[in-house]
């Protein structure tokens, strides 16, 4: 239980502060957070959201510079979503799809399909990204064993790339640091180097032709299945974009030539879009931006714009051939997977995609927003600004000219030390992230436009300017 020594002031925004610090040191353990800074100076508290704007318990104002958590597409306070969720919870609040079905989930997997490209027909759904991709993973597997070739069980990702924390996708995920304190971690997972091109020399790649970098990073991946055996590998897991790292997009060519590589030697081809999905890129689903048909594409996060907890794992024809006749089942699933009151959410929510034509307005605005965002390489400490769509990531370096990287240390002290908090301070909310080399990650709602990429590149500015200075 927790005792307050004495009543907290009430902040601007109508809420107790104090009491809500208090009660989140003593009960709330936050996800990828260090508790000791908590303990210590407390955490910001945020209670409302209205457009792409989030408010703290203060009443104080920041711009949602990464749509939460790459999730609030359509931005916040929706009224629209609310509502459609308390109707559906009206109607029917709770069903299983085990064995069962409901409408919502019906109509949803049939408007997920219609999106999809190629003769991925068939959804699963989960509750969220993690899920999803222990769900492909899984099928991966059992389809193989199914098709009289039970060796191929190795799955193949790239360097740093993050594809989850379920005990599963964990080994598909590429940092291993968020592995070590798990370990035996499940094994079959290996690693081949991302489209990182501002690193390519250190990854001993070209260095002077995009595309002929992203050929030799796609040949890594025939190099692994080589080298472990074709009949031992069962699937490739590539996000259309790398997230963790900082944000790679794909080089002209890299996913055809990854697709010729998993016909080749019979692997299948897993599109992660947990992050990438509904309109980050401008498209519904990322595949279609850079020209590729995968087997399975994993999905999560922004079909709801976060209004409610959804996953999906989407399936080629080809996967779902073993099971639609006889007696044969995929034993795996949740409770909450296809939750009538998300699946809902999930409808209106892409009527609102729809009809605000918001995948036209990134792929019309993104030029504009990398334009802005490139203004930042006039400051010493900017190496690179690379994305697509609304997703962007700005690499920070020690030395420009050498492109040399800042060491363990001097990054805690510039991303944790300094510029978390002072661009939040700001009034911006983004990630700065180390899960490789220093970059601020943006990915602000599909909603904004010109004057809002102009305040993200001030407010960046003026804190990226003091960081430069302070070293």
């Amino acid at each position: 239980m927790t005792t307050l020594d004495a009543p907290a002031r009430l902040g601007t925004a109508g809420f107790d502060d104090a009491a809500l610090q208090q009660k989140a040191k003593d009960h709330l353990w936050m996800h990828f957070a260090r508790q000791s800074t908590m303990e210590e100076h407390g955490v910001p508290i945020i209670t409302r959201g209205e457009g792409h704007h989030v408010f703290d318990a203060q009443g104080r104002k920041y711009f949602d510079g990464l749509s939460g958590l790459f999730v609030v597409n359509a931005g916040h306070g929706r009224r629209r979503l609310a509502e459609v969720a308390a109707k559906q919870a009206e109607e029917l609040a709770f069903f299983p799809i085990w064995s069962y079905a409901h409408p919502a989930a019906i109509e949803l997997a049939d408007r997920l399909a219609d999106y999809a490209p190629g003769d991925l027909n068939r959804v699963f759904f989960s509750t969220g990204g993690g899920e999803a991709v222990e769900t492909a993973f899984k099928l991966a597997k059992y389809y193989w064993k199914l098709r009289g070739i039970p060796t191929k069980h190795k799955v193949i990702s790239r360097s740093v790339a993050y594809h989850g924390t379920p005990q599963g996708a964990l080994a598909i995920t590429g940092i291993p640091a968020m592995k070590q304190m798990f370990e035996p971690i499940t094994p079959g997972g290996f690693r081949v180097p991302n489209t990182n091109f501002y690193r390519a020399a250190e990854m001993g790649g070209p260095t002077d032709d995009l595309e002929a970098f992203g050929l030799w990073a796609a040949d890594r991946i025939e190099e692994m299945i080589l080298f472990e055996g074709p009949e031992t590998v069962a699937a490739v897991f590539l996000e259309p974009i790398q997230n963790s790292g900082g944000c790679f997009p794909p080089p002209p060519g890299y996913f055809q030539r990854v697709r010729e590589i998993c016909d080749k030697y019979d692997v299948l081809m897993v599109s992660d879009e947990v992050i990438a999905a509904f309109g980050r890129i401008g498209h519904m689903f990322a595949c279609d931006a850079y020209g590729y048909v995968p087997d399975m594409i994993t999905c999560a996060k922004a079909m709801t714009s976060g209004y409610s907890p959804i996953g999906a794992t989407i399936v080629s024809e080809k996967i779902y051939e073993p099971f639609k006749t006889g007696t044969t089942s995929f034993y795996h699933g949740y409770t909450f997977g296809g939750h009538p009151v998300s699946a809902a959410v999930a409808l209106e929510n892409l009527d609102i995609f729809e009809e605000e034509r918001l995948n036209e307005r990134v792929r019309e605005n993104s030029p504009l927003f990398r334009a802005e965002l490139e203004k930042l390489l006039d400051i010493p400490i900017v190496g690179d600004v690379r994305g697509d769509g609304y997703f962007f990531g700005i690499e920070l370096v020690k030395d420009k000219s050498t492109r040399e990287t800042f060491d363990d240390d001097e990054s805690e002290r510039l991303l944790r030390g300094f510029l978390s908090k002072a661009l939040f301070d700001a009034g911006l909310y983004c990630r700065a992230d180390d899960r490789g080399d220093p970059v601020i990650q943006l990915a602000p709602p599909l909603t904004i436009g010109p004057a809002e990429f102009r305040e993200i590149e001030q407010i960046l500015r003026g804190v990226l300017t003091e960081a430069a200075n302070r070293l």
